[in-house]
């Protein structure tokens, strides 16, 4: 994962009025907290945060603060729910050789067998990583995967020197059989599997009768 420099300033202007203030500025309102210190306000430069994080939320940040730079990891990150822009940030501070909790996102690979419909379960796994070495994604391979496949997270192969943390357990991706044609349009119309199957059992009966 890169490492991405950001100016950040001290924030004195607090409340929703503040805030308001700070973004119309060009800029977001964000907390620093962690390691014991007392929680720091800031402002970060919007164009350069949302340029940063486009890599990933696991982005590692040196903030070029008043008082020295320090390392910091975006831990959560608030978007306008309708508005493209971000409202607010929170962000640990993480130290060189320290280990951090993060959840990185799954990418599933390759194609499998024909005649299948690949389930991704789970899109991100909670890993255990240094904090300058979190990877951007976990791969998962289902190239020729038959039906009945399915693929634990446990299983998932993680970067030297990261720990899992979700339940090993825990199924991240599976192969199933695809539907039929006919299952498609009967899901489609309203009937129930049992429903076609039945029609096609008295389909069957009837032509056995004649």
């Amino acid at each position: 994962m890169a490492e991405v420099r950001l100016i950040a300033e001290n924030r004195t202007d607090f409340g929703k009025g503040g805030a308001r203030r700070t973004r119309r500025a060009g800029k977001i309102p964000a907390v620093l907290y962690g390691h014991g210190s007392e929680p720091r306000h800031l402002s970060l430069p919007a164009r350069e945060f949302t340029a940063a994080i486009k890599g990933g939320g696991n982005t590692v940040l040196t903030l070029e603060l008043s008082d020295g730079d320090q390392l910091a990891l975006p831990k959560a990150v608030v978007r306008h729910p309708l508005r493209d822009y971000y409202e607010h940030v929170d962000l640990l501070i993480i130290r060189r050789g320290e280990r951090v909790t993060v959840d990185v996102p799954v990418t599933v690979v390759g194609d499998a067998a024909p005649g299948t419909l690949v389930l991704n379960d789970l899109s991100t796994l909670s890993i255990e990583a240094e904090a300058l070495s979190i990877p951007e994604s976990v791969e998962v391979s289902i190239e020729g995967a038959e039906a009945g496949t399915q693929v634990l997270a446990g299983q998932v192969e993680l970067p030297a020197g990261a720990t899992l943390v979700t339940d090993a357990e825990a199924l991240v991706v599976a192969v199933n059989t695809a539907p039929t044609a006919e299952e498609i349009e009967a899901e489609g119309s309203g009937e129930t599997l049992g429903e076609v199957l039945e029609a096609e059992a008295d389909a069957e009966d009837s032509s056995s009768e004649s």
